[in-house]
């Protein structure tokens, strides 16, 4: 457990897992297979996402005003140049054929060493057989799809009730002994696991009785008790629209201190509950907000609920949205996966030397950092990075589907106003670490699939397992290899008051964190949760992947830190205002970190490109 821990990659040679499974981690030298490894990005270990390479140039122009060499100038010439190929990108790719023509030139460019953006795919095979985890966008809100989204989800085969049929996956609530609490020793003085239980969303068992169990002190477990006993509608007799106006109004922790009876150590519980959900410290939300995503104190407003509230209609892929991604890739170049659909997309193995073939129509390109979109005669000039070298190219329209926040530096040229509409949507951090552990035997012992820690950098941990879908099977039931998925953000100092300043703060902290900061952070869960189970944190872990997101989640606007704006006058309306020949997309311009809203945008942005 406190052995020095060094960087490393590990192995991905199916031909080796069942040599690796009885050596200790990090004894095998990665030899030939590193290569490998690195030469197919799903399965890429230590820190993806926003890994080494991907956002130092945009860092340098945004925040250091930094210039680059005159560009080599290429002698390729496009009808469309997406800047971004995450799914709202590739989305604008398909909506363009659509408009435009199949025979239409297209070139995406990412920053990334893979395409999909947020949907990012973590494949791992140090276990023998394939496990596939998420590294970013979850799921599909089917239930808000528009008939656009609906049309491209058919043309791409995706039948939601086949997902939500084939899924025993429930993040980590359908363990035997239901929900789980795990307080860590460092936070709280001793490791206690306590299951059963959960805050909000109904609790079968005795609530009060694993209530005394919590390790805090007599006094917070006090008004716990006494907050989870109460019986009132603090806001009876007052009009819907003043209810509405306080539960809008009104800080969570404000209404758990002046009605829940709460204190800042019971309070602290709820510190990072809502960082999977909204992605913001829950002291800088709303009542609304946090009874909206199953927080307790609906008790405290004359209503009650249970477990099956809270039962979210989930239909996913064992890789989350990246086979959404995937499937539009092969859409756009079929070549990349010949025979792949819908049914075995999950099983696909990409091959990435098609992405970006001259004779293409459509060519990706990764590696590539925008720097600089102008308007330029009857087209546009896109000037980007690729291997440290400069390049410029010319095309007939252009859509930004990247993040609101960089445009202005990427567009200098466009209205004040719409530039400091962009600069108002912060991204919201997001941390998914997914770490292969050789069994979910010790899980099974404790009868759980997962635990919510409140004291820890991820609030939320499961296995990611039961989703049988696209040609890949991983039963529940299985004893075997398993990914778990840490879950969360990174909280921001506690003194830090304005929650874009939060934002900020937490994405400083997220990218000057090392691989090995985040192995021990995983290294000391483990062994304080599963190591009195069994397990060996030196010998059942196979593999770990940081999936960090700095610029995670779109900003959805907040009930205590933004105003109502009247329509057509939103930031994202403003930001994503097409100019010249140039549109925007991304779920930025919707203001909501979803799927569904990435595609609408970029139908959008499409639609607006002038003839």
């Amino acid at each position: 457990m406190h052995r020095r821990i060094t960087r490393r990659d590990f192995i991905h040679d199916v031909s080796l897992a069942t040599a690796m499974l009885g050596l200790p981690l990090g004894s095998i030298a990665a030899g030939r297979n590193e290569s490998i490894s690195r030469n197919y990005p799903p399965t890429r270990t230590g820190i993806r996402g926003s890994h080494p390479g991907a956002f130092e140039s945009a860092h340098a122009l945004a925040r250091a005003g930094k210039g680059f060499a005159a560009p080599h100038e290429l002698d390729e010439e496009y009808d469309l140049v997406v800047v971004g190929a995450g799914i709202s990108g590739l989305a604008a790719a398909q909506y363009y054929r659509k408009r435009f023509g199949k025979d239409a030139r297209i070139l995406l460019l990412d920053n990334h060493d893979d395409f999909g953006g947020h949907a990012k795919r973590n494949e791992f095979h140090q276990g023998g057989q394939m496990r596939l985890a998420l590294g970013g966008t979850h799921n599909l809100e089917h239930w808000q799809f528009s008939d656009i989204v609906n049309a491209m989800m058919e043309e791409l085969g995706v039948d939601v009730e086949d997902l939500r049929k084939n899924r025993e996956f429930d993040y980590g609530r359908n363990g035997k002994n239901g929900p789980a609490i795990w307080f860590d020793e460092e936070t709280y003085g001793k490791n206690t696991l306590l299951t059963n239980f959960q805050f909000g969303r109904g609790n079968p068992g005795d609530l009060a009785g694993i209530i005394d169990q919590f390790p805090i002190s007599e006094s917070a477990r006090r008004e716990l008790r006494n907050f989870s006993g109460m019986r009132e509608n603090i806001l009876a007799g007052k009009s819907e629209s003043e209810v509405q106006d306080y539960l809008r109004s009104t800080s969570y922790y404000d209404f758990l201190r002046s009605h829940g009876g709460l204190n800042e150590e019971a309070l602290q519980l709820f510190d990072t509950e809502c960082h999977g959900s909204w992605g913001v410290e829950t002291r800088s939300l709303s009542v609304a907000e946090c009874l909206d995503v199953g927080m307790p104190g609906l008790h405290l407003i004359g209503e009650e609920t249970d477990a099956e509230d809270w039962d979210y209609p989930v239909a996913m892929f064992p890789d989350g949205n990246a086979s959404i991604a995937r499937l539009q890739v092969r859409d756009l170049i079929p070549s990349v996966a010949p025979g792949s659909n819908a049914t075995n997309i999950a099983l696909a193995r990409f091959d990435y030397s098609e992405l970006d073939r001259r004779e293409s129509a459509v060519r990706l390109r990764l590696n590539s950092t925008a720097v600089k979109v102008t308007n330029q005669g009857p087209g546009v000039a896109v000037t980007y990075l690729n291997e440290g070298e400069v390049y410029r190219l010319d095309a007939r329209h252009c859509v930004l589907a990247c993040y609101h926040t960089i445009v202005p530096y990427l567009c200098p040229e466009m209205p004040d106003e719409q530039k400091a509409a962009q600069k108002y949507q912060v991204k919201l951090p997001l941390l998914l670490t997914n770490v292969l552990i050789r069994s979910s035997a010790a899980m099974d012992k404790l009868g759980i699939a997962g635990a919510r820690c409140p004291g820890r950098m991820h609030g939320d941990i499961f296995m990611f397992k039961g989703i049988n879908t696209g040609g890949y099977r991983h039963e529940f039931a299985d004893a075997g290899p398993v990914p778990l998925t840490f879950w969360g953000s990174i909280s921001p100092p506690g003194d830090v008051v304005h929650v874009k300043d939060q934002l900020r703060s937490s994405q400083e902290k997220m990218l000057a964190l090392s691989f090995e900061d985040y192995e021990r952070e995983v290294r000391t869960v483990l062994d304080g949760l599963l190591g009195p189970a069994g397990f060996d944190v030196q010998e059942d872990i196979l593999a770990i992947t940081v999936n960090r997101w700095p610029h995670g989640y779109s900003y959805e606007y907040l009930d205590l830190w933004d105003p109502k704006w009247p329509e057509g006058e939103a930031p994202h309306e403003i930001a994503r205002k097409p100019f010249g020949n140039i549109a925007v997309a991304n779920s930025d311009a919707g203001a909501s970190a979803y799927t569904h809203v990435a595609i609408d945008e970029a139908y959008r942005a499409v639609k607006e490109l002038p003839a």
